[in-house]
């Protein structure tokens, strides 16, 4: 556990805990087909779910702040990186074709195409896995980003932060000019499409690495700024969207309000004093070492504890937490047994 940086341990678990979160909340307002469940129940998960779309931000931004800028040749760092985030990958993807022949009664040829398919998307949907997609496109950038960070000024990274930054408001844009500076058909890289997306992320966690974080004042108005735009904007549009993309337009995880309260969240972290030398601080490390594993492994449980749970709790104030906080000790319980199985690097990261 030595040379851990306890505020990022914390910050991944956190991460991990609501990227559950999220995931037990769409069992209630997600419809068929993708449709919006209205009623009070979806309110309340825009009041409590809100929060958790900061999961996927602060995942990206620790990996901007250990990862860059890369000190190895690309070929080690690339082999490192893929090694360890690609044999778990594969090793779940077959896991879950598996899974959906006792399931959901998919038949083993249906597996087979599905571990077939692995190379093309996914291998099976399961939703979650989208995010290891991106990290692969993120890591086949660090090289390429290494060289300028090494090299540029502050003023040149508030450059790049700031249209960045801007980019984020494009979602919202969308409301009123379906497109706009070169987006069309045959044009699928438009004006900011090199600053859009989980790269400013990345670049965001390595500038607060070098150059720290805004005053606990200050990161505590961006979390409230963040947090109830996020949560309104959701909220406001509940009875007038039918679909969930619709929905969830203020959920976007590359959008001005995610981008402050994320950026909020972690700078206030950077800002608590505990270093972890206790026993709390020594499973919040450990957790935060296995959690790829649980990030790949979680749906399972998850779903299991969504069947024994919700005939019980109609309020999701009540069965959305009881069902993340089940799943999440569950899951870390079952990955550290499985840890102690040799060579279980290879397939639980």
């Amino acid at each position: 556990m030595r040379n851990r940086n306890f505020t990022l341990d914390l910050l991944r678990v956190i991460a991990c805990y609501l990227v559950i979160h999220q995931h037990a909340s769409e069992f209630f307002y997600i419809g068929d087909n993708g449709t919006v469940v209205t009623g009070e129940n979806t309110l309340k998960i825009g009041i409590m779910t809100s929060i958790a779309r900061i999961s996927v931000p602060l995942f990206v931004m620790i990996s901007g702040y250990l990862l860059l800028p890369v000190k190895d040749t690309t070929h080690g760092f690339l082999k490192k990186r893929f090694t360890r985030i690609l044999y778990p990958f594969i090793a779940w993807c077959i896991l879950y074709a598996i899974y959906y022949v006792f399931t959901k009664d998919e038949t083993w040829l249906q597996a087979l195409t599905h571990i077939i398919n692995i190379p093309v998307n996914f291998g099976v949907e399961v939703g979650h896995l989208w995010y290891i997609y991106m990290l692969i496109g993120l890591y086949l950038l660090i090289p390429i980003l290494s060289p300028w960070l090494n090299s540029c000024s502050k003023k040149e990274l508030h450059g790049y932060l700031l249209l960045w930054g801007a980019s984020t408001f494009i979602p919202y844009i969308h409301l009123i000019f379906p497109q706009i500076l070169g987006e069309c058909f045959w044009n699928p890289t438009p004006a900011f499409y090199y600053f859009n997306g989980f790269a400013g992320y990345m670049i965001l966690g390595y500038y607060i690495k070098r150059y720290g974080n805004p005053s606990v004042t200050t990161s505590l108005a961006m979390t409230i700024i963040g947090y109830f735009t996020t949560a309104y904007i959701f909220c406001s549009r509940i009875n007038t969207s039918s679909t969930i993309p619709e929905l969830e337009l203020s959920w976007g995880f590359c959008t001005i309000n995610i981008m402050l309260l994320a950026w909020g969240i972690f700078s206030l972290f950077t800002h608590i004093k505990w270093q972890g030398n206790n026993i709390a601080g020594r499973i919040i490390s450990d957790i935060s070492k296995n959690s790829y594993g649980m990030y790949l492994a979680h749906i399972m449980l998850l779903n299991l504890f969504y069947k024994i749970i919700s005939p019980y709790f109609t309020n999701t104030l009540i069965s959305v937490p009881l069902i993340s906080v089940c799943t999440f000790i569950s899951v870390y319980l079952t990955i550290k047994i499985l840890s102690f199985i040799p060579s279980s690097k290879y397939w639980l990261g």
